[in-house]
């Protein structure tokens, strides 16, 4: 029988998944975000394709990460935006986050990013000050958190691309989703 293994750390997640170049990375996602505000011209609307683009993408990274991460079930969503904030920023963006403000329920936390991959080389134009230029990473949350069945909204509360000192997602869980499982007869 092998030897069970534990989760891994951040670090070593990190290590085990095939990257990109980071500045590769960053520069498509720019072009990507430039090429909606010419399409869609309303940057409400490109904030909400960015947050489906996310939520979209969240569902999948959701299997790789309980895949290759070994992670057993979390008890509570407390255990749950630890895990996140810890592991999978660190999976899959190379940085790690804090989680705050935490209210008495433990229903709604903030995850704080010092540092964010996807803002290197970006400055905003006054045009596009209502542009939440990151909405792709709380789509990406509110996406993989539901495929564990727990339904979030989630909301930029600092961002350092508006002159905050930090990077401020304000996640909330509206709903534990009880898990159904398939019919099984046995007769």
């Amino acid at each position: 029988m092998p030897p069970a293994t534990g989760p891994k750390s951040g670090d070593a997640l990190f290590a085990s998944v095939d990257r990109v170049n980071a500045e590769l990375f960053t520069l498509t996602y720019g072009a990507i975000v430039r090429q909606l505000l010419t399409d869609l011209e309303e940057v409400e609307e490109v904030n909400k394709q960015l947050d489906q683009m996310g939520y979209n993408i969240g569902t999948r990274l959701v299997d790789e990460f309980l895949a290759k991460s070994n992670v057993s079930r979390c008890v509570d969503f407390k255990e749950t935006a630890d895990v996140i904030a810890k592991l999978g920023f660190k999976m899959f963006l190379g940085v790690t986050a804090t989680v705050t403000n935490w209210d008495a329920e433990g229903t709604s936390c903030s995850f704080v990013l010092e540092d964010n991959p996807l803002v290197d080389f970006v400055e905003l134009p006054d045009t596009c000050q209502g542009l939440q230029y990151c909405n792709v990473l709380s789509g990406v949350i509110r996406g993989a958190l539901e495929m564990v069945s727990m339904k979030t909204e989630v909301t930029w509360v600092r961002d350092m691309l508006r002159g905050d000192d930090a990077y401020e997602m304000r996640v909330k869980l509206t709903k534990q989703v009880p898990e159904e499982y398939p019919y099984k007869d046995d007769d």
